[in-house]
């Protein structure tokens, strides 16, 4: 693999760690801002709404700028948020850094991904973004735990301070590592908001809204989950996160030559054993080692799904993938949102804890069915499949498309 991929995978630790670390400092935030726990939860919800606005606005600003420079000045400007973070005198201050941080999120991940799959053979495609997708993954086994020790015991500051440094080091990496590639000859805003209302890219966005949003309804509560059910104390909840971030890691590894030999088979059989996960979580909970034995299979099982989604969302936007492949980021992040509100309106209608292992199995069957239903739709149109998912550059040669495995229903 191109040593560039290291650059986009570093980049990637530090908006995976910064995304997820605010769940484990919201009572030291609280209590150093003098305010509550549930208003401080804000904080997570304002980075979502800055990936959700920020990734169509931010690629449309930059349709025209040459990918490396889009890449260089997206973490630049996630640096500035995470150093905003950090410094920022109250709560409304925050909460602005975190709406700042979260925006270039989805537009780093579109563009960083169409940077990716361009680095390598069209057979290999998958595993290239597969591997950006590590450093996400890999936050949530080292970055998160980490980060929120370091703030339990030195305050929520320094937290951001780190990941500004983290965000320094890799603007630096993409600078020395990502090699400059040409705009293609038929870029433009337009053609990318033609791409993005093709019905199968959109059917790949719902996807990953219902799909993803299992995942969340169970994750956002597995902290509760843990001293409620489990019977753990609070000290093994950052174990029980650190199984999940193994399984993202694993799920991770899996994804990319899977969905390279089939992504559609790929995409069903992660929603399937999803579903079928979530459901079992629902009794295996109250079973300490097998509880943490699923959570594992949660997190890897769930991540499987990120790497089909993309790939195809970009295949079905292949004449200008950009805006489609930042978009599908703001899905999984409506996603995270919708999983979080469903597994807790559960709850408070007092159905228990263990209610959001049902949702989010419900959640992740309904995503099952639209994919299915994008599948059917491919095959009765007779759409050739491609394992080649992003044109080629003005001055790149052509390369031949690789016909798709017949189980992808591509």
């Amino acid at each position: 693999m191109p040593v560039a991929l290291l650059a986009l995978a570093i980049s990637a630790f530090g908006i995976g760690t910064t995304e997820f670390v605010m769940m484990g400092l919201l009572p030291d935030v609280a209590g150093d801002l003098g305010t509550t726990v549930p208003t401080a939860g804000h904080l997570v919800s304002a980075y979502a709404l800055g990936v959700v606005l920020g990734a169509p606005l931010l690629t449309a600003l930059g349709s025209r700028v040459p990918r490396k420079r889009m890449l260089l000045l997206l973490m630049a400007l996630f640096t500035v948020g995470n150093l905003a973070s950090a410094l920022a005198p109250g709560y409304g201050w925050l909460l602005a850094g975190r709406v700042l941080a979260g925006l270039p999120h989805g537009a780093f991940f579109g563009v960083g991904a169409v940077v990716a799959a361009r680095l390598v053979r069209p057979d290999r495609q998958a595993r290239a973004v597969a591997t950006m997708f590590l450093g996400l993954t890999v936050a949530n086994i080292l970055g998160v735990p980490a980060t929120t020790l370091l703030g339990q015991h030195l305050g929520w500051r320094a937290t951001f301070l780190v990941v500004a440094g983290i965000g320094l080091a890799a603007v630096a990496a993409l600078a020395r590592l990502v090699p400059d590639l040409p705009l293609d000859d038929h870029r433009g805003l337009g053609r990318e908001l033609r791409a993005l209302r093709r019905p199968q890219v959109l059917l790949g966005l719902l996807t990953a809204v219902f799909g993803f949003a299992g995942v969340f309804a169970v994750y956002s509560y597995l902290a509760s989950m843990t001293t409620e059910v489990m019977g753990f104390g609070t000290s093994a909840v950052t174990l029980v996160l650190a199984l999940f971030g193994l399984g993202m890691t694993a799920g991770a590894l899996a994804a990319g030559p899977l969905t390279d030999r089939a992504p559609r088979a790929t995409l069903y059989g992660s929603l399937a054993a999803l579903a079928l996960a979530l459901a079992a979580f629902r009794f295996t909970v109250h079973v300490p080692w097998l509880a943490l034995v699923t959570v594992v299979v949660l997190g890897a099982v769930g991540f499987m799904t990120t790497t089909p989604l993309q790939m195809l969302v970009m295949e079905k936007a292949k004449d200008a993938p950009t805006l489609a492949s930042a978009s599908n980021h703001s899905a999984f992040n409506l996603a995270n949102a919708g999983g979080a509100w469903a597994g807790g309106a559960a709850v408070a209608a007092g159905w228990g804890w263990t209610s959001p292992a049902l949702v989010g199995s419900a959640l992740a069957a309904a995503g099952l069915a639209i994919a299915v239903t994008a599948g059917l739709l491919d095959r009765a149109g007779g759409r050739p499949g491609a394992s080649q998912v992003v044109a080629r550059g003005a001055g790149e040669p052509v390369r031949t498309p690789v016909p798709s495995s017949p189980a992808s229903g591509s």
